[in-house]
């Protein structure tokens, strides 16, 4: 990969870090467990990962002289998978109170890393109008169930 790919693919994680540092910083105003930092690591590693894919496949094809493929999906499945045993670590069952905590943070997670996914496919404003999305989800629904009494 030459160094103008790496420095495209480097600005894609930094707008991936952008983008989650948007959803995790509602989630550090609000005083839950994984905030602003988890967010964007989580979006900028996704974006990586993804990213990455590409020059991965390049350099075993030319250190092996064999011309492999990826599938698409599986890499999408691997990051999914390693973001949910993260998200599973926020989430709290309180016996005695008889509810749930951090299903909305490890939710907040998962969503912030297909943010990064897609940010790396370089759907900018799906990336954008997604992380948009889920703050009002997470900010202005909050707001609206609180009044409706709901």
């Amino acid at each position: 990969m030459n160094w103008q790919a790496q420095m495209w693919l480097l600005g894609k994680v930094a707008l991936a870090l952008l983008l989650g540092g948007i959803i995790g910083y509602e989630r550090e105003v609000a005083e839950k467990p994984a905030g602003f930092r988890t967010h964007m690591l989580v979006a900028g590693a996704s974006a990586l990962l993804v990213g990455m894919t590409d020059a991965l496949l390049a350099h075993i094809n030319l250190e092996t002289g064999v011309n492999l493929s990826a599938d698409p999906i599986r890499i999408v499945e691997s990051v999914i998978t390693g973001i949910s045993f993260l998200g599973a670590g926020t989430i709290l069952r309180r016996r005695e109170a008889g509810t749930i905590k951090g299903l909305t943070t490890a939710a907040g997670l998962l969503f912030s890393s297909a943010i990064g996914m897609v940010t790396a496919l370089e759907q900018f404003p799906l990336a954008i109008g997604g992380a948009l999305l889920a703050v009002f989800v997470l900010r202005g629904v909050a707001i609206i169930v609180r009044k409706s009494g709901l």
